[in-house]
């Protein structure tokens, strides 16, 4: 990361500040401070939301969207942006957020992206592989094969991509397995040739929040026990009157499933409610995962034990060349 603070001039390639962390990790906090931070130097500051849940209106509290007091008096956007029964792709996302980003931009502001979803932030940054649309007969063929069947095929047609995917992920590997049969070129091919990506035109500011585990997972419990309280159950059962595809991300997020299941009187409300919690612990150490291993070598990653606030933004601002 470069040592110069997000308030230099930044020459031709205007800031961009992010903070990525996994859920309950205090990213969403952190983004506000470093806003307002910004703000009392005379820098107008715009958060912009890169988490695939809180993407979409239907989910305020079970994707823990920060409510108005949260938001600290700073422009939040993208957060709520999609209806549910619209998919938000990671390429859908990163499309929007150029153009929020490049607004702000354009108004002298600085856009602080905040999320954990490391395939949306990777999209923006990077780009897109041009994959041409799937053949739909493809891809009803690919769609109904077992796993198993499927894998077996993609170590055939595509062995590379095979090696590197567990014979269990059966998203990705469907997703290979069409590419390579729609295109004739395997998935690793036009993966080289990523376009759209923002990263060259910005200076990037990064910071990786990276809490202590068990702090982390205990933390994930509350949260979701604050969302019983605050009406998950009622937001399930709103999703459930629209009569959604079952297949759509919102209907897959985490909560929603184990809840449902209640509400169709298949679990009990204690049963379900564990289980979307440790639902939310996994998805936590998979972010946590990525974020450690993933992004370049040079971004910050900013490791403590407690929760501290106070701690934790001069931490954040010393990162961010403020102190």
């Amino acid at each position: 990361m470069s040592t110069n603070s997000i308030l230099d001039d930044c020459g031709k390639r205007p800031p961009l500040a992010l903070i990525a962390g996994p859920t309950a990790s205090g990213k969403s906090d952190c983004a506000v401070a470093l806003a307002q931070e910004l703000e009392c130097r005379g820098r107008r500051a715009v958060i912009v939301n890169a988490d695939s849940s809180q993407v979409y209106a239907d989910l305020r509290v079970l994707s823990a969207r920060p409510s108005a007091e949260e938001m600290g008096g700073i422009d939040h956007r993208l957060f709520g942006a999609w209806d549910g029964a619209q998919a938000c792709s990671a390429a859908d996302w990163a499309r929007a957020a150029r153009e929020e980003i490049a607004a702000v931009h354009a108004a002298g502001s600085v856009p602080i992206l905040v999320g954990g979803t490391g395939l949306y932030i990777r999209t923006l940054l990077d780009g897109i592989a041009p994959v041409p649309a799937i053949d739909p007969a493809v891809r009803e063929v690919v769609r109904a094969l077992p796993v198993t069947e499927a894998y077996a095929a993609l170590a055939v047609e595509d062995p590379d991509r095979a090696a590197r995917l567990s014979s269990a992920d059966s998203a990705r590997i469907a997703r290979a397995l069409e590419v390579v049969r729609s295109t004739g070129q395997p998935l690793a091919r036009w993966q080289a040739q990523t376009q759209g990506g923002i990263g060259a035109a910005v200076t990037l500011f990064p910071a990786i929040l990276l809490p202590e585990r068990q702090a982390l997972y205990a933390r994930c419990d509350l949260r979701f026990s604050t969302m019983m309280a605050r009406g998950a159950l009622d937001e399930v059962r709103a999703l459930l009157a629209r009569d959604l595809d079952p297949a759509l991300p919102v209907m897959r997020a985490i909560g929603v499933p184990e809840l449902a299941r209640h509400i169709a009187g298949d679990s009990s409300l204690e049963a379900a409610a564990a289980a979307a919690a440790q639902s939310t612990r996994q998805y936590a150490k998979r972010q946590f995962t990525w974020l450690r291993h993933q992004p370049p070598a040079d971004w910050p990653c900013l490791e403590y034990d407690n929760f501290d606030t106070h701690s934790l933004r001069v931490i954040l601002f010393r990162s961010f060349g403020l102190t």
